[in-house]
């Protein structure tokens, strides 16, 4: 018999559709059932494509047992964190404070007004040896002690709601902005954590960390970087070291491409298997602003086959990216990736053993006694197996595959929009900032509503539905992709474009009117008429995804040059002071508002044309895509923008213009 989730059109909560729990989704109702039964709430959380959130359902709410126990002490709630990342944030920050780390599945202990008061992650059905708690036996636990101890229970989740509401203020904020020295110290920070034996930062499990690299390519830009040979050397060596074991390895899928989640070892050979729209979304810009500076064929061509991978498995009817691919396939992990050496020599014949060579395929396997393939040698040798890939994807495709989760999140295609214009300029490829364009359309015409009061952003698209209050970071991630697309839309497609920069003001107008705290530096997650969570947080420090506040200083940065707006210019400097402290003490975790004042501090650029049809001569130039370019040129965000007055070009940097000149030539020497 199915329980309330099997009306529910997240994938992640009708997987627990038929389970003995007798869930409800994320309401009011929920909370008001466990006021009136005196219960507390049971709140877990988890997503679609998570294997240990697949395990313990199998092994726990699968199970009629503990389901009785859970249905007869709590009331039990099912969260999907990608589509309420906010609920997913004050569950996960209260578990962290609790425990010190967190994860999914996620498992947070409420009081029925939502406060919580205590939780974990997996908890294992029966005692295994390893110190953790079974889950039947915590169950009582939790609920004997809320009925003989609630005072004490309401007394910690008070304490714990306090320290969360602290939280908001922006950690060590001394009210100054960070100073270029500040952001070429933290830049050396970083590079300090850096695994110069197997590349990524800190040990295992090792994950892409795009806003990071991101921030890195940002100070490497610099005069300071060019300046000091040493930091130059150190930054280029942390760079592509990261960039191309991570290219290389587990982590990214050899044969279909695309990037999975994360490696749970050192050396990045296995992955966790799920992928996610928001990495590979990110990884995209990251891999071509890297080849733009380096000229690593290898980038390239990762760059070329993950919007391959985009738009070969992740593409949904409506022309934006589903979430996700499971990690697992037929509850085995990793099952549809990997291969054993027969499985290569049939498919390849006489060249099975140079392809097993290349890519470490051995009879021992790195995986289960399997192999995931890493690729060994060289990118010429990596180039004459392309026809071999094709063949050994052929065959994975008749597989069984691992279930796709076809919810579309706009905070994520929106990542896409920036991502695909971004590297549709650096490789001068058009189809892709028009396929970023499509993107942004449809969002604008389904799941967005403009009215008297400003614009209401859904969070979610299921099918012909959009759904969920947009959160602070929707905004701001839409604000961000319109940028990126005003910045190359007239190249790409050969008209004068003025709608997104339109766009852009009226998505941070209602940051500002909804989300923006009047009483201390940073803007809420949630606007306040949400009465549904017990804290309104701030998102302080980039995640898998970069935090809302960051995203905001790229927006609002490049809107002072865009549209000289001296509000704009006051947001940007007054959210700035924010992290005055966080430079010092936790650069890895704030990255990409570093970038963005980084960028800010280098000065934006804008080049203002006359001629539209000049662009695509301007364009190779600027990138080095010139044939007769006498030298390659790194990639540095810029703005195009049609001027009459101008004859031929005019390149502004920061609020500084030059000369006019007619020179393409010149023009690209003024921005390198």
């Amino acid at each position: 018999m199915s329980n309330r989730l099997a009306k529910e059109s997240s994938l992640y909560l009708r997987q627990h559709a038929e389970n003995p729990v007798h869930w409800w989704p994320w309401c009011a109702e929920a909370f008001a059932e466990a006021k009136k039964l005196n219960k507390p709430v049971l709140v877990s959380v988890g997503y679609s494509s998570c294997h240990w959130c697949h395990v313990m359902a199998r092994e726990s709410f699968e199970q009629a047992y503990t389901a009785e126990l859970m249905n007869k002490h709590f009331v039990c709630i099912k969260v999907d964190r990608e589509e309420k990342p906010e609920v997913d944030k004050l569950m996960m920050d209260a578990v962290q404070m609790i425990q010190g780390q967190g994860g999914w599945p996620l498992n947070c202990f409420c009081l029925p007004d939502g406060r919580p008061f205590f939780g974990g992650t997996y908890f294992p059905p029966e005692d295994r040896g390893h110190g953790q708690v079974p889950w039947p036996q915590l169950l009582m636990r939790v609920a004997d002690f809320y009925h003989s101890n609630k005072n004490e229970l309401a007394a910690n989740a008070d304490a714990i709601a306090k320290n969360l509401i602290h939280l908001t203020v922006a950690p060590d904020a001394n009210g100054l902005a960070p100073t270029p020295p500040d952001l070429v110290e933290a830049a050396q920070r970083i590079c300090e954590n850096h695994d110069d034996t197997y590349g990524g930062f800190g040990g295992a499990p090792k994950f892409p960390t795009p806003s990071v690299v991101d921030f890195l390519l940002s100070i490497r830009a610099t005069q300071a970087a060019d300046n000091n040979r040493a930091l130059a050397t150190r930054m280029d060596a942390v760079i592509t070291v990261t960039l191309g074991v991570m290219a290389r390895g587990g982590l990214y899928d050899q044969i279909g491409g695309g990037f999975h989640r994360y490696c749970v070892d050192r050396d990045w050979t296995v992955p966790h298997f799920e992928k996610m729209l928001y990495d590979n979304a990110q990884l995209i810009g990251t891999y071509a602003e890297a080849w733009s500076r380096y000229r690593d064929p290898l980038y390239q061509v990762v760059v070329e086959e993950t919007i391959e991978w985009l738009n070969r498995d992740m593409l949904t009817e409506s022309g934006l990216f589903a979430a996700s691919l499971d990690a697992d396939t037929n509850h085995y992990e990793g099952t549809t990736y990997i291969w054993k050496p027969i499985e290569i020599v049939e498919a390849l014949g006489e060249q099975a053993l140079e392809f097993a060579q290349a890519y470490g395929i051995t009879d021992q396997g790195n995986f289960e006694g399997s192999n995931i393939p890493k690729l060994r040698g060289s990118f010429k040798e990596r180039e004459k197996f392309k026809t071999a890939r094709q063949k050994l994807l052929n065959i994975r495709q008749q597989r069984p595959q691992p279930s796709r989760d076809d919810k579309t999140l706009l905070s994520w295609n929106a990542l896409v929009i920036k991502n695909l214009a971004k590297a549709g300029w650096i490789f001068g490829r058009k189809d892709w900032v028009k396929q970023a364009a499509r993107m942004e359309e449809f969002i604008w015409k389904n799941m967005a509503e403009e009215n008297h009061e400003g614009i209401k952003l859904f969070t979610t698209r299921y099918k012909e539905k959009s759904s969920g209050e947009g959160i602070m970071t929707n905004y701001a991630s839409l604000a961000e992709a319109e940028l990126a697309l005003s910045a190359y839309a007239d190249w790409a497609l050969g008209v004068k474009h003025t709608d997104y920069i339109a766009r852009a003001e009226k998505l941070m107008k209602m940051v500002e009117n909804s989300f923006r705290d009047p009483h201390a530096v940073g803007y809420f997650m949630v606007s306040e008429n949400r009465e549904d969570l017990s804290v309104r947080q701030k998102d302080w420090f980039d995640n898998a995804v970069p935090a809302g506040n960051s995203i905001l200083l790229h927006a609002y940065a490049q809107l002072e040059i865009l549209t000289a707006e001296p509000a704009s210019s006051n947001h940007f400097y007054d959210l700035s002071k924010a992290y005055g402290g966080l430079v010092k003490n936790v650069p890895h975790g704030v990255a990409h508002a570093l970038e963005a004042l980084t960028r800010q501090a280098t000065g934006w650029v804008i080049i203002k044309y006359k001629d539209i049809h000049s662009l695509d001569q301007l364009h190779d130039v600027i990138t080095g895509l010139d044939k007769d370019s006498t030298r390659a040129r790194a990639y540095r965000p810029l703005h195009l923008r049609q001027d009459d007055s101008v004859a031929g070009f005019q390149i502004c940097i920061g609020k500084n213009c030059l000369n006019p000149t007619n020179s393409t030539e010149i023009a690209g020497d003024y921005i390198s």
